[in-house]
């Protein structure tokens, strides 16, 4: 059976994962990070995508970007991968593959789930337990966005943007986002969503993304297939 096309439409964002072979890890030193999160820079720049949100984990990567093609997200990754197994071979004198295949992700509504997004990729290292607050794990967006440390992988979103009239009002109200946990039913919907390949959004948002992509942006149910 063919692969379906990931989901992408120029302009929304784009939450997706891309995990280490057999979940091993993908990073095993500092200098691995930095030399990741520059490559990253520099090829969403050539892949015209807005990076809002990321982070960095053992064995995987989350981001949460803005794409301006339908072809942006697989360039980012295919360009990135490529140029991280390579680093990370001549390093380590190793051989083979290093990525999980494909990266996983799904298409995000920004008016109602940006933010629940932006949380979910922050707060990772908080689910795994490895920091108790995110400010404490270095390598994610989290300071960039929360307190306004330098970052020039970081671009806002315009909805970001219109959370305060300066930078410290912003920078406080999306603080104050962190003030709950995320309920247990977003995290799962973000996750089926991201490792299915659809949507996050209301049903507005669905409905039009269906439309514009012209195929199901949710699971289908057991039946007659259906046609958009």
């Amino acid at each position: 059976m063919a692969r379906r096309a990931r989901l992408v439409i120029p302009g929304v964002p784009l939450h997706l994962i891309q995990r280490g072979n057999n979940r091993q890890a993908c990073f095993f030193s500092e200098r691995d990070y930095l030399v990741y999160l520059r490559m990253l820079h520099a090829c969403a720049i050539d892949a015209c995508c807005a990076v809002h949100a990321y982070v960095l984990m053992t064995n995987h990567v989350h981001l949460l970007i803005t794409p301006e093609a339908p072809h942006s997200p697989g360039m980012l990754m295919k360009a990135l991968g490529q140029r991280y197994v390579q680093y990370v071979n001549r390093r380590y004198g190793r051989t083979g593959s290093l990525w999980e295949g494909r990266f996983r992700s799904c298409i995000v509504d920004d008016e109602q789930y940006l933010f629940i997004c932006q949380c979910y990729v922050e707060l990772n290292p908080v689910r795994a337990g490895m920091v108790d607050h995110p400010v404490h794990h270095a390598w994610s967006s989290y300071r960039a966005n929360a307190e306004g440390a330098v970052n020039a992988l970081v671009t806002p979103h315009h909805l970001y943007m219109n959370l305060g009239r300066d930078s410290n009002e912003r920078q406080k109200a999306y603080r104050d986002l962190f003030e709950q946990e995320l309920p247990s039913e977003q995290v799962d919907f973000i996750r089926r969503a991201t490792n299915g390949n659809f949507a996050v959004g209301d049903m507005p948002f669905i409905k039009s993304a269906a439309e514009v992509l012209e195929k199901y942006v949710t699971p289908r149910t057991v039946g007659r297939p259906r046609r958009w």
